[in-house]
């Protein structure tokens, strides 16, 4: 399966809407966006994995990656996500503790606003 990632804005907040599956072969499409969004100066992200079918290794590397790139400009980056099968991966490897991880888009941004 392909991914589709789009982005859109609220606020001053970005919101990065990732669907499909995130593997070695999409994962640097992720990358890219992200990489785009913060050169742009848009260092509040919020990144919707709603839609996200599968997530491997590959796809949390990049996630840490650009959580480190945007904390270096004292921007945030926080995870969409109620889907278990995503939840347990952020869970299994520790990362629930690193990423603040919402519910809904409407929750990640307003506690970006925060």
């Amino acid at each position: 399966m392909d991914l589709s990632v789009s982005s859109s804005e609220q606020g001053a907040v970005t919101i990065v809407h990732v669907a499909g599956e995130i593997d070695v072969y999409t994962a640097p499409l992720l990358r890219e966006v992200l990489d785009k969004q913060v050169a742009a100066g848009r260092t509040d992200l919020v990144v919707d994995l709603e839609k996200v079918t599968f997530m491997d290794s590959t796809g949390l590397g990049v996630l840490v990656g650009r959580l480190k790139l945007v904390r270096g400009q004292n921007g945030t980056l926080r995870i969409v996500s109620a889907q278990e099968r995503i939840l347990k991966v952020f869970k299994i490897t520790g990362l629930d503790k690193v990423f603040h991880i919402y519910p809904t888009v409407d929750e990640a941004a307003a506690a970006t606003n925060a």
